[in-house]
């Protein structure tokens, strides 16, 4: 299984879970389990390409998947994801 984190602003659709577990050989796989478990969180992590919203940051064992292999990175029972909103700042 995969520890998943959940980000404050998602955690209604976890019933208001910070950690989910979820068994998953890759990141693509990881956000279909999620949704079939909690509906709705898919719509919110990728855009309808399918492809992960610009704003949404994914570390995998605190790796961003961006310099790994992106939706493709492998996972391994035991691997811990987190799912991190990117927060704009500035005046």
């Amino acid at each position: 299984m995969i520890k998943v984190r959940i980000p404050t602003p998602l955690r209604p659709l976890t019933k208001g879970q910070g950690e989910v577990e979820i068994a998953a050989g890759s990141i693509l796989d990881l956000i279909e389990n999620l949704n079939a478990a909690h509906p709705g969180i898919k719509a919110r992590l990728c855009d309808d390409s399918g492809e992960l919203r610009r704003f949404v940051n994914i570390y995998v064992n605190e790796e961003d998947i961006r310099f790994l292999k992106g939706k493709d990175t492998s996972l391994n029972a035991g691997d811990e994801v987190s799912i991190v909103p990117a927060i704009a700042g500035g005046r």
